[in-house]
């Protein structure tokens, strides 16, 4: 089975379906962090290195374990070299 399908599935839990909303943002914000720090051919250490912080906040990002604050997604985005765009839809 797909993801796609299995998470058709899990999404008919109600359960399931409010988490997957209430951490929808988080994911997103992770998978386009990971997605410009590869593109750039960086790891985490590096990237961690140009925002003058640790590797472990970095990873806590991506994996979608935190909600990073406006100023270090500034921050991300000026040391990816990337802009950041918010909007409310």
């Amino acid at each position: 089975m797909d993801w796609d399908t299995h998470k058709k599935i899990l999404l008919k839990d109600p359960k399931f379906r409010k988490a997957y909303e209430e951490s929808r943002l988080e994911y997103e914000i992770a998978r386009a962090i990971i997605r410009a720090r590869i593109e750039k051919g960086l790891t985490q250490k590096q990237l961690a290195d140009k925002l003058n912080t640790k590797q472990s906040v970095i990873s806590r990002v991506e994996s979608a374990n935190t909600t990073p604050s406006l100023s270090l997604l500034k921050r991300l985005a000026q040391a990816l070299d990337i802009s950041l765009r918010v909007q409310f839809k």
